[in-house]
């Protein structure tokens, strides 16, 4: 059975009519990341399992009471895709609203449970979703326009402001090559796309090697989104993003990103270059201004410290692809482990022998407000 990336990949060409070498050219390559993981700080024993799963998880949000809430990868065509950890096991979490494949989730500081649907890769219509966690009801509800998130787009991750008024989301567009940060006002019910065609939101030439395995579907498609890794530090000053296969991570100021009268231009001009990054998927900050990020290629979290320099805090060969993360009460890390080598564009027997899949947590001792 192929997977839903590679349907729609394999629709875009027939649907563009492109030739073998544009393919390769817009589609395919890529050079070897360098690696930039260096010896933990942390033994392996620190890294603590949650949960085994029979699907690949993708992201997790664990609130201030502990209740972790976690997807399962939309690509992994799941029995369902929306869960929490109940005594140890996925229990599906029922919602009344049809959604079609949520990926990225987050707690905000008002105890609603935000889900945001790619609704694969645009060819339903994405939408954002907030939940109220103590009664399971939707409280808001917003489909986003085909200008803002059309056929190709992605909707990957997103960050809620503290009030919860703005919604900061990175469109990876993997497939539409048109990736943007799009910023959504929860009041007004408006979206707006910035960046769009920034070098920032736009993925370097490199292609994952994960457990010795090149990234390319078909031997020609290089899994190779755009912006992606995306996060508000803690006082709320700067919003941090980058794409998986950048080499850098970017950031600029949240009063530049919400201020109406720059133009296009001059928002690209405050964008800042932070340090040189791993090849990243999840990401996300403490209260001290420290970023986490995971490094895929080498199944660690690496910890960038204030000034943009990097320590690997834990490498360990059970961290498949580590990808969505969120600090839970006292410290906390967790981790999801979506092993998506094993996932994309792969059968469904495939995937079952690769399992099970695994949740995991560590301790960081850090100051972190729960949910993200």
């Amino acid at each position: 059975m192929i997977r839903s990336l590679a349907i729609l990949l394999f629709s875009c060409v027939l649907f563009i009519g492109i030739s073998a070498s544009i393919l390769d050219a817009i589609y395919g390559g890529g050079d070897i990341f360098p690696d930039r993981s260096t010896v933990p700080t942390l033994d392996q024993s620190a890294l603590e399992k949650v949960a085994d799963l029979d699907f690949p998880p993708g992201n997790i949000a664990v609130t201030k009471s502990n209740r972790i809430f976690f997807t399962f990868h939309p690509e992994g065509f799941p029995i369902f895709n929306i869960a929490e950890l109940v005594n140890g096991k996925a229990q599906e979490l029922k919602l009344d609203i049809k959604l079609h494949s949520v990926l990225s989730m987050r707690v905000d500081r008002q105890n609603r449970l935000w889900l945001l649907d790619y609704a694969n890769h645009g060819q339903q219509t994405p939408q954002i979703v907030a939940i109220d966690i103590d009664t399971n009801e939707v409280v808001h509800h917003f489909e986003f326009p085909s200008d803002i998130a059309g056929l190709g787009s992605h909707l990957n991750d997103f960050q809620v402001s503290h009030d919860g008024s703005l919604i900061y989301i990175a469109n990876a567009s993997i497939l539409g090559k048109s990736p943007s940060i799009i910023i959504y006002d929860v009041l007004d019910r408006t979206a707006r796309q910035v960046l769009k065609g920034h070098e920032s939101v736009d993925p370097d030439y490199f292609v994952p090697y994960v457990e010795g395995q090149k990234m390319l579907m078909f031997g020609v498609f290089a899994i190779r989104p755009g912006v992606d890794s995306i996060a508000l530090d803690r006082k709320e000053e700067w919003l941090y993003f980058a794409p998986v296969t950048d080499e850098h991570m970017h950031r600029i100021r949240v009063t530049d990103l919400n201020n109406l009268a720059l133009t296009a231009e001059q928002l690209e001009q405050k964008v800042e270059r932070f340090g040189e990054k791993t090849m990243s998927d999840g990401i996300t900050s403490d209260a001290s201004g420290n970023l986490y990020l995971s490094d895929l290629e080498h199944s660690a979290i690496i910890k960038m410290k204030r000034d943009g320099s990097m320590e690997t805090l834990i490498k360990d060969k059970k961290l498949r692809w580590p990808d969505g993360f969120s600090f839970g009460p006292d410290g906390w890390l967790y981790v999801t482990a979506s092993s998506l080598h094993s996932v994309i564009a792969k059968p469904d027997r495939y995937i079952a022998e690769h399992g099970p899949y695994q949740i995991y947590r560590l301790q960081t001792n850090a100051i972190a407000e729960p949910g993200h």
